[in-house]
């Protein structure tokens, strides 16, 4: 029988399909090896197969695509209500199949090799990060118990760290000075990684022009402009700013019920680096207009009313409006853009 949708639960050896014919019926039912997964679809006729956006889903989606079919992912809690039986593979690629063909399902666009290579710098710039913090962390809790309590802030570390190695004395023993300097080497490491990676991120937002446009917006760099070009894609994918702004979690939760709307906190979906990178940019923006006559008028009433936390989110709302609209009409950033308007 013609076979019209199909869902793959992903896996790292085995993977189960599950393929229905247009009128629902289920077709078949199997569980494929990894080697087997092309072959098997390279043998079907073009249909509509449908996936969890979730580890290796967009390597897939690219290699099924090729092969003529269409490929759409979507977030795995959209994919959940559909499971009607206890979790196992072939529920979940029954689900899967199921969600796929709903007319108001959300999906999320396939991400090129070339935009994924620059995520997973981000990724891997984000874990040194993570880790340098924490081994700068580490020494100045050991060095605590010596009695030597340094200032806030990596750098005094680095700076600190060598006179404190060579003062005799502190009364440190020699086997703590010892596991001092490797620390203090595992540090520069840490940090002469995080550099090389902001250097090759750096080159790619370069020969980017989606991205050079995206820094021109105050509060985002090269580092948030190639993070947002590489995951927002295709940003015709989202009807206006607002569902952009919505997709990084930057708009209020609801909880309205009988007709009385009840706005809570921002709803933090979405890439957490994402969101994070707009705020701190946004925080940037106003502590840089804190006590300056030409700050932007709207930045300034904004800041009047309301504090700045909030303040700072709400302009990395707008941030993300602005962003949607140079990326989908393919405009330059102008700064007086809507006085212009008026």
């Amino acid at each position: 029988m013609q076979i019209t949708t199909v869902g793959i639960d992903l896996a790292k050896a085995v993977f189960a399909v599950h393929g229905v014919d247009s009128r629902g019926k289920a077709v078949f039912r199997k569980s494929l090896k990894r080697t087997q997964v092309l072959t098997f679809f390279a043998n079907l006729a073009p249909c509509l197969i449908g996936m969890e956006a979730c580890g290796s889903a967009h390597h897939w989606a690219r290699q099924l695509t090729a092969l003529g079919h269409t490929v759409k992912l979507m977030a795995p809690q959209f994919v959940k209500p559909y499971v009607r039986t206890n979790k196992n593979d072939a529920a979940d690629a029954e689900a899967i199949c199921e969600a796929v063909s709903r007319p108001s399902m959300r999906f999320v666009p396939v991400k090129t090799p070339d935009n994924q290579a620059v995520l997973a710098l981000h990724r891997a710039r984000q874990g040194f990060v993570k880790a340098r913090t924490a081994q700068a962390n580490q020494i100045r809790g050991l060095l605590s118990e010596y009695g030597i309590v340094l200032p806030q802030g990596i750098a005094h570390i680095a700076g600190r760290l060598p006179s404190i190695l060579e003062d005799g004395e502190n009364a440190l023993p020699m086997t703590f000075r010892q596991l001092l300097h490797r620390l203090g080497e595992h540090l520069k490491m840490l940090d002469r990684q995080v550099t090389e990676l902001e250097t090759d991120i750096q080159a790619w937002h370069r020969q980017n022009a989606a991205s050079r446009r995206l820094a021109e917006i105050p509060g985002i760099g090269p580092i948030t402009a190639t993070a947002l070009v590489a995951s927002v894609g295709d940003a015709t994918n989202f009807a206006n700013g607002r569902q952009l702004a919505a997709w990084l979690g930057l708009v209020p939760r609801q909880h309205s019920s009988g007709g009385k709307p009840t706005l809570l906190g921002i709803s933090k979906r979405g890439d957490t680096y994402l969101r994070t990178l707009l705020i701190h940019g946004a925080r940037s923006v106003i502590r840089a207009a804190e006590g300056r006559e030409n700050a932007a008028p709207r930045l300034k009433r904004l800041l009047e009313r309301r504090h700045k936390n909030i303040a700072a989110v709400a302009w990395a709302n707008r941030n993300a409006r602005v962003v949607w609209a140079l990326l989908a009409h393919g405009r330059e950033y102008e700064a007086d853009y809507q006085a212009a308007c008026a």
